[in-house]
């Protein structure tokens, strides 16, 4: 890896692994989930708030920020770590998600993407070569390529020529200038074709980048699907670097990744989804909106230690401000969620360590499972 940079395995239960992150803004135990701080902020968190679930890294978006306010205004303020007061790592994605997202707003070729900005309408050009100099100038401790991310129904050719684009643009990003102390993670494209995947998996192994990446999964086919997929490939990822799927998932697909080998993941799942009424437990999901909450004065989850719980927040209250559209409970909330991520990983690196991973996560989803109560609002 490059230098300040290493990566450490400690302790291994079949394909899982517990791993240190080290880069020169601090180390991170792994497996471990990154919260998505989309323009440079965590939604509704200050980053004192983030530290506090447990978080060693946070993941900024390249497209966003390059619109706004600008990535030469992000150096000029001291770079990401300075400009969002986050002391620990920071990831930035490479924008090539938007090809996926932005679909209707785009049109791609071989050499880049021309998108209209979804703010105003401009054109913008972004190629390889842009997403290495805007992530450079972010200053992020890891930098990815630049990829083209298929739909989840997508037909093999179409994955197949994703894949081609990818491998390309994978190579122009090394050949790009960047910042010599900016780590580079290649992504794996494939689809669900686990042929494919093992394939363009051969072929990015050779180029010298710093990590690798699973893309394109958890954008619209079956959980199933990915799983499967990850169970063949995860674990045949280079060893002695970090392996990072990308937004993913729920607590089911964290721990499904790990046991196959993966080392990072980030997702909006638990900012978004506390923002839109739901907390995520150790009995699965509540459904903070219905009714039964109206009167309960015990906190959303007896068995967190957080600081949502601890502090004498109850479900009564918590319905009550989003019932009244207070924004205090989704800061509230999505700390709750990202708390009960970070313990979620916590306990299943200790799990792996004891080697007992597959049974503590079988007990852990089997309970969740039993007692989820999401279900529809109940009407007042």
């Amino acid at each position: 890896m490059r230098s300040g940079y290493s990566f450490e395995v400690h302790a291994r239960d079949a394909h899982a692994r517990v791993a240190t992150l080290t880069t020169p803004n601090g180390s991170v135990e792994t497996p471990t989930f990154m919260p998505v701080g989309t323009v440079g902020t965590v939604k509704g968190l200050s980053m004192e708030e983030v530290a506090v679930t447990g978080a060693g890294v946070v993941l900024a978006n390249t497209y966003h920020l390059w619109l706004r306010p600008g990535p030469e205004v992000v150096r000029n303020l001291g770079g990401l770590h300075k400009f969002t007061r986050w002391p620990g790592i920071m990831l930035t994605d490479s924008g090539g998600f938007q090809v996926f997202s932005l679909a209707k707003l785009r049109t791609i070729d071989d050499e880049g993407v021309t998108f209209r900005s979804h703010l105003d309408g401009t054109m913008l050009r972004l190629t390889p070569e842009e997403s290495m100099r805007i992530q450079s100038l972010l200053g992020a401790d890891i930098a990815m390529a630049f990829d083209e991310c298929p739909p989840g129904d997508a037909a093999r050719p179409e994955v197949e020529r994703a894949m081609a684009r990818t491998t390309a643009w994978a190579a122009r990003c090394l050949a790009a200038p960047r910042d010599p102390n900016q780590a580079l993670f290649g992504i794996v494209q494939g689809g669900v074709h686990t042929d494919l995947r093992l394939q363009h998996l051969e072929t990015l192994r050779e180029m010298p980048f710093d990590g690798f990446a699973l893309g394109g999964l958890s954008v619209g086919e079956p959980w199933q699907e990915m799983h499967r997929v990850l169970d063949a490939v995860a674990h045949k990822m280079p060893e002695n670097v970090p392996r990072y799927l990308m937004g993913v998932g729920t607590p089911r697909d964290l721990i499904a990744g790990s046991l196959a080998g993966i080392d990072m993941f980030d997702c909006v799942l638990p900012t978004r989804n506390a923002r839109n009424g739901q907390a995520l437990t150790w009995n699965g999901r509540a459904n903070m909106k219905q009714l039964r909450n109206r009167d309960d004065k015990g906190p959303i989850d007896p068995e967190c230690d957080g600081p949502c719980c601890t502090s004498g927040y109850s479900r009564g209250y918590l319905r009550h401000l989003f019932m009244a559209g207070e924004m205090l409970f989704g800061r509230v909330v999505t700390q709750h969620n990202l708390y009960f991520f970070g313990r979620l990983m916590a306990r299943l690196r200790q799990a792996i360590r004891d080697g007992n991973a597959r049974s503590w996560a079988d007990s852990v989803l089997d309970r969740m499972n039993e007692n989820d109560e999401v279900g529809p609002a109940d009407e007042d």
